[in-house]
C-alpha cells in the first residue's frame, strides 16, 4: 500500500486529481482541510480550544462555533498569526492524519493511501509519502476558480494565492508536476502517465 501526497496551489485542482485517483486506483483519499475543519468544529477537540486561545472568544459565533470568515481574514492579513495557525494545524491535524493512515494499513482494502495537503512540505508530510505529485495551473486559471469555486471576488482570490507557494516552488519540491490548464481528459492522461511509474 502506497501513500501519495498530493499538494499545489489553491485552484490548481488537488481535489480533482485526487478524486480520480480514488476512483480508477483503489485509492482512499484524506483532505487535510476536511480533517482540520472537523476538528476545528468540534468544541470538545484541543485543536478547538486551542483556537479559541489564539485568536479569541470574540472570534465565536453565537451558537459557539468558530466564525471561519473572520479567522480568514485575519490570518491573510496577519503573518504572526498565520504562522501559529499553521503550527496548531501541522501539530493537530498531521496527527490525525498519521492515525487514520495506520487504521487504513492495518485495514489493508486499498492500494494506495492518497493525503491532499495544501502545505504538504511545511508539515513536513512528504517524509511518509511513497511519491508527491504537485497540480499547478496558470495564475488566470487559479484566480477564475476560486472565484466560482468559493463564491468570492477576483481581489479575495488574489489575496489568498499572494500568501501561497507559487508553481516554480512545486515544480523543484515535487516528485511529479502535473500542469492543470486544460481538460480533465488532460488530466486523466498525464496522471496515467505518472502511475506508471509508481
Amino acid at each position: 500500500m502506497k501513500i501519495l501526497g498530493i499538494t499545489g496551489p489553491s485552484g490548481a485542482g488537488k481535489t480533482t486529481l485526487s478524486e480520480i485517483i480514488a476512483k480508477e486506483y483503489n485509492a482512499f483519499v484524506i483532505d487535510a482541510d476536511d480533517v482540520a475543519k472537523k476538528l476545528s468544529s468540534n468544541p470538545e477537540t484541543e485543536y478547538f480550544k486551542k483556537m479559541v486561545e489564539l485568536f479569541g472568544k470574540e472570534l465565536l459565533r453565537n451558537d459557539g462555533s468558530l466564525n471561519r470568515k473572520k479567522i480568514a481574514s485575519i490570518i491573510y492579513n496577519n503573518s504572526v498569526k498565520r504562522k501559529e495557525l499553521n503550527a496548531l494545524t501541522f501539530y493537530y491535524v498531521v496527527n490525525e492524519i498519521s492515525k487514520k493512515i495506520e487504521k487504513l494499513q492495518s485495514e489493508n482494502k486499498f492500494e494506495y493511501i492518497v493525503i491532499d495537503v495544501p502545505l504538504l512540505y511545511e508539515a513536513k508530510m512528504e517524509k511518509i509519502c511513497d511519491a508527491v505529485i504537485a497540480v499547478i495551473a496558470r495564475h488566470e486559471e487559479k484566480i477564475s476558480r476560486i472565484c466560482e469555486r468559493d463564491n468570492i471576488d477576483k481581489d479575495l482570490a488574489e489575496q489568498r494565492l499572494k500568501i501561497q507557494n507559487n508553481n516554480e516552488f512545486f515544480l523543484k519540491k515535487a516528485d511529479y508536476v502535473i500542469n492543470n490548464d486544460g481538460t480533465i481528459e488532460n488530466l486523466q492522461n498525464s496522471l496515467k502517465e505518472i502511475m506508471k511509474k509508481i
